[in-house]
């Protein structure tokens, strides 16, 4: 098997955007629609044109949070206009809408899922859909997939995997507060959800062990295993488990090599047979101060709270096991890694773009936030190797590396 090579040189995250530090790399950047974006999502649609999902708005957890979609014109546009202006996708008044995903069925329907939650209560969240029949020109009805219940809200961040029984298979995080406590993360547990009837009906399989293991992310690997990696709610490293039998059941996840900060990260299985993974090299180790929680700088909502409220009296004497969930962990550098044994080590490792990753504030009205996070990876028919990622919260930006610089 050839090994993986990228570009040695990174990028400043102040770097302008025509800065190509090595052959076979374009960096741009999609229009962005309001003052916050970030959890970009690409998605290869059925024409094998790519396409990008994000939110925007205020800030995260506020009620004018949306998703928006833009499609990518391809390497050859003019500069600043490689990407579509971007179209809102959904719009609910009163929830804050996040984590999308693009999902092109077998059945030739593109499908957007996302989350839906009350301020900055994730306990609340609920996960959404809509279906497009025309690859993404229109857009039916919002449906409710699976809704908050006894047990906390549902969250998504990874794609939707088809295996080659037919079986579809959906990661989710359950955000669960434990009684008396606002939400941390620290309670947060992985579960996959399984249909075998092309999303007509579906059923939760935990993860065992997978406390404060959440964006759990799966790749079907050659030998007919899965993996999945998953960001650390501890902020200590990116962990890994296996399944052997399509999902039904899952190893306990454990650490591996690579250190996490508690933010998002995200594998693929190249056509090479390598396994790309695209995050953040930082961990708790890295800090030099704490926030609260994610949401510390929002407003509460009596709607949140009261729902809250509602579980907490619906499930008395309730135990609840968490971690101690560590946020303020800088997000950067930009890390491309590459491994050749199934995700047990990274021995070939590639800083993108650099910065500082203050990420002690979500506030992108007063610029104050630098991560460079939440990145997303494709691979596109041509070979090419493509990466978004939230940019200081004020942007997404986009990687096009060329397949020769693959090989």
């Amino acid at each position: 098997m050839a090994r993986t090579t990228v570009p040695p040189t990174a990028v400043s995250d102040t770097a302008p955007l025509d800065h190509r530090p090595s052959p076979g790399r374009r960096d741009t950047e999609i229009p962005s629609p309001a003052v916050q974006a970030h959890a970009a999502s690409l998605g290869v649609l059925a024409d094998g044109s790519l396409a990008c999902v994000w939110f925007a708005g205020t800030q995260e957890g506020v009620p004018d949070i949306s998703i928006y979609l833009s499609r990518y014109r391809g390497p050859d546009a003019a500069p600043g206009e490689e990407w579509t202006r971007p179209v809102k996708v959904s719009e609910d008044p009163g929830r804050s809408e996040q984590n999308p995903l693009l999902f092109p069925t077998p059945g030739g329907e593109l499908w957007l899922l996302h989350t839906a939650q009350l301020a900055g209560h994730q306990d609340t969240a609920e996960v959404r859909l809509r279906v497009s029949r025309d690859n993404g020109a229109s857009w039916g009805a919002t449906r409710t997939l699976f809704p908050a219940d006894e047990r906390g809200g549902v969250f998504i961040r990874q794609p939707v995997v088809v295996l080659d029984s037919g079986r579809w298979l959906l990661p989710v995080f359950r955000c669960t507060t434990p009684p008396g406590k606002p939400w941390t993360g620290g309670a947060d547990t992985s579960a996959v959800m399984v249909s075998d009837d092309e999303g007509g009906s579906w059923r939760e399989v935990p993860v065992p062990g997978s406390t404060g293991r959440v964006h759990m992310n799966i790749q079907p690997l050659p030998d007919g295993s899965l993996l999945a990696l998953y960001r650390s709610r501890s902020a200590d490293a990116v962990y890994r488990s296996v399944s052997t039998d399509d999902g039904e059941t899952w190893t306990v996840p454990e650490p591996t090599p690579v250190p996490n900060n508690n933010s998002s990260v995200q594998s693929r299985l190249l056509a090479d047979g390598s396994l790309a993974l695209i995050h953040n090299h930082a961990s708790a180790a890295d800090a030099t101060d704490r926030r609260t929680n994610l949401y510390d700088e929002i407003e509460d909502d009596a709607a949140a709270v009261r729902a809250a409220e509602r579980r907490a009296a619906g499930a008395p004497g309730r135990e609840v096991p968490e971690v101690d969930a560590f946020w303020g962990a800088p997000r950067a550098p930009l890390t491309l890694s590459f491994s050749y044994d199934t995700g047990l080590t990274w021995p070939v490792r590639r800083d993108l773009v650099t910065g500082d990753g203050y990420c002690l504030t979500n506030n992108s009205r007063e610029g104050r936030n630098r991560e460079l996070s939440y990145p997303t990876l494709a691979q596109t028919p041509d070979g090419a190797l493509h990466l978004a990622y939230t940019h200081h919260r004020r942007a997404i930006r986009h990687i096009r590396l060329d397949a020769t610089t693959l090989g």
